[in-house]
């Protein structure tokens, strides 16, 4: 997915661009990167954060980063942030989001013979090169970004820093947040609220689908006003936001103990414990464990000093090993017990699969599963929230497809929580799993977990609906 984070200030704002962008780390896998524009011009360093963190990777180069209007992103794609200088001057600018009509979008430049591409890696264009050519197009910066939003499928949210300031644009459906922090003599855009508090700057307002803003050290101006239809990833509440962040005034954290609340007002299984599989499993698990009376325990703990993300390495027997070697077994909380789990997700299920195996052979005496969410039955079209490269790694995928023996099933049928089809879906994944019982949120529930209506929550990965 990423993260970004802006910041314009009247004295040296390279501090609190550096960190503002270390706390987007847990939102990207391979390159980090930081743009500083000065007097003389402007300084870039990217990092390949793959198999190491941020922090260790930038803190060095800290030195020799001065100036006023900077920009800093985590990327889980290509190498960001970009420079430029053209006819609009010389700018910075980093994109998070997912193109999906990029090769359209640069035939259409090819054939207006109006550009040409240089950031590309194995044949393909750099997404936010893409963006900065169509931004290049047109007279003004406001101009652009109106265009960037009304022709990439798929979405994008954007910062470009200019040495005048910095503009911040929200996706045109507000896919992905973008919120404005403010603190004396200085302003900040960022994904994650969660980088605010700690520099000192307090939320200033969330921008709206589809606007463009442009900020300097004593205020933000908008330039493109926000569009009139929001639909915000639920994903964020439910996995990939930090426990800290709010979206649309909506805490991350608060979230996720409803959706473990709304798990246990449905659920009457006995157990003896009940667990979060760390970290995004552990806000629903307290909230499940509170509304039923039981005891929240640890069975696993994580070793965070030196083992990075498990879906950080981009190969996947490795993300395996990370995954296993992460989580460490406490016997004397799982030999003989019944145990209720709840995690984000269940999306391939493949080291779910592994973990629970485990957990019988250190003689746990049940083990039962309850995901935050409806089962992923759609890949996610906007994010690329799932490393799988195909819709049929999807659990629930390849339990439709073993029951219909095809790919081209009615998934209709399959996302309704009431049918015949999906209780056979359910029991084909519990089974693969070898679970005790596998029992998944309901989407009506995740929706007043959220707090949000659910016509401005996308949910395409559950029921198509985007």
């Amino acid at each position: 997915m990423g993260g970004f984070f802006g910041v314009v200030s009247r004295d040296d704002c390279v501090t609190d661009l550096f960190f503002g962008t270390d706390y987007h780390f847990h939102l990207g896998t391979r390159r980090g990167g930081l743009a500083v524009l000065h007097d003389g011009g402007v300084t870039r360093f990217i990092k390949d954060i793959s198999n190491a963190q941020f922090r260790s990777k930038m803190q060095a180069d800290l030195p020799r980063l001065r100036g006023r209007v900077g920009i800093g992103v985590i990327s889980d794609t290509d190498d960001q942030p970009i420079l430029f200088r053209s006819h609009l001057g010389l700018f910075a600018i980093s994109t998070v989001g997912v193109i999906r009509n990029a090769e359209a979008l640069a035939a259409r430049i090819f054939a207006e013979r109006s550009g040409h591409f240089s950031e590309v890696r194995g044949g393909a264009i750099n997404p936010t090169e893409l963006v900065a050519a169509l931004l290049n197009q047109e007279a003004t910066f406001e101009d652009g970004i109106r265009r960037v939003l009304e022709v990439v499928e798929g979405s994008c949210s954007l910062l470009v820093a200019t040495p005048k300031g910095l503009y911040a644009a929200r996706d045109r459906f507000g896919r992905t947040p973008v919120t404005i922090g403010a603190k004396d003599g200085a302003r900040a855009a960022t994904l994650e609220t969660s980088a605010l508090p700690n520099l000192g700057y307090r939320v200033e307002r969330y921008l709206g689908p589809g606007e463009a803003v442009f900020l300097t050290a004593e205020g933000d101006e908008t330039r493109v006003p926000p569009g009139d239809r929001l639909r915000i990833c639920s994903f964020l509440w439910v996995y990939y936001g930090y426990p800290a962040s709010s979206y649309e005034g909506i805490n991350v954290e608060a979230a996720r103990y409803r959706c473990g609340e709304r798990l246990a007002a449905r659920d009457d299984v006995a157990v003896d414990t009940v667990a979060g599989i760390p970290d995004s499993g552990v806000g629903h698990a307290i909230g499940y464990a509170a509304a039923r009376g039981l005891p929240y325990r640890r069975p696993f703990v994580k070793y965070t000093p030196t083992w990075p993300r498990s879906f950080m390495p981009p190969n996947q027997s490795l993300r395996d090993l990370v995954a296993r070697m992460k989580l460490i077994p406490i016997d004397d909380l799982i030999r003989g017990q019944r145990l209720l789990f709840c995690d984000d997700s269940i999306v391939r299920g493949t080291q779910l699969q592994d973990t629970i195996r485990y957990l019988f052979e250190r003689g746990a005496k049940e083990v039962h599963m309850r995901p935050a969410c409806p089962p992923l039955v759609y890949a996610c079209p906007y994010l690329n929230f799932s490393r799988s490269r195909s819709e049929m790694d999807l659990a629930a995928r390849r339990a439709i497809r073993e029951i219909e023996g095809r790919d081209d099933a009615d998934l209709a049928r399959y996302a309704d929580p009431d049918s015949e089809a999906y209780a056979a879906m359910v029991e084909r994944i519990r089974v693969g799993l070898r679970l005790t019982t596998l029992r998944y949120q309901r989407l009506g529930d995740l929706v007043e977990a959220i707090g949000l209506p659910k016509h401005k929550l996308c949910t395409f990965c559950w029921d198509g609906v985007g």
